[in-house]
């Protein structure tokens, strides 16, 4: 099955295939989910190992694994914590069909001009700021407030999706 994009570039499954002068170049795709964990009006972010930027937990969606069971195994690899993500309940549920959580936001992100992550982006609410990283995880953690994602370190998609996150969340405990 392949599927002509807009800018002339044909895709396969995970893979796009970008013209370009004298040819062609693959650019792959990975399909990722990443967790918003909220906490007393905080987020937590981790420094990331290899590309030293504070981001949420998250990571690839290993083969025949569902995305909400991917979030929360990044989640409890990456910070120790249990959490409970935040989602609509399902309303589809047949002998053939269930409704899996469905995910806040759905990004294409650039990672290098030849790979980009599909990620499906997730809010969950924990019960205590106490996180502890699997061995080799995560270099740093840090509770974030609403002030303190306007640090200039915090990239302006992990912002938005964080200050998003923490009102989501805040909003539910209220009406508790």
């Amino acid at each position: 099955m392949k599927y002509l994009g807009n800018r002339g570039e044909t895709t396969h499954f995970n893979t796009i295939i970008r013209p370009y002068i004298g040819g062609f170049v693959e650019i792959t795709l990975h399909f990722t989910a990443t967790t918003f964990i909220v906490h007393q009006s905080k987020t937590l972010l981790h420094l990331h190992r290899s590309l030293k930027m504070w981001l949420p937990p998250g990571g690839h969606i290993d083969r025949d694994e569902l995305p909400h069971v991917a979030a929360l195994r990044e989640v409890k690899e990456e910070t120790g914590l249990d959490v409970n993500l935040v989602h609509e309940m399902p309303t589809i549920q047949s002998e053939n069909a269930i409704e899996l959580p469905r995910p806040r936001h759905l990004l294409l992100e650039n990672i290098n001009p030849y790979h980009k992550h599909i990620d499906m982006i997730y809010f969950a609410a924990a019960d205590t700021f106490d996180a502890t990283p699997d061995e080799g995880e995560s270099l740093e953690l840090r509770w974030f407030s609403a002030e303190d994602l306007d640090a200039k370190e915090i990239e302006s998609d992990i912002r938005v999706l964080g200050l998003e996150a923490i009102q989501v969340i805040n909003n539910l405990e209220m009406n508790l």
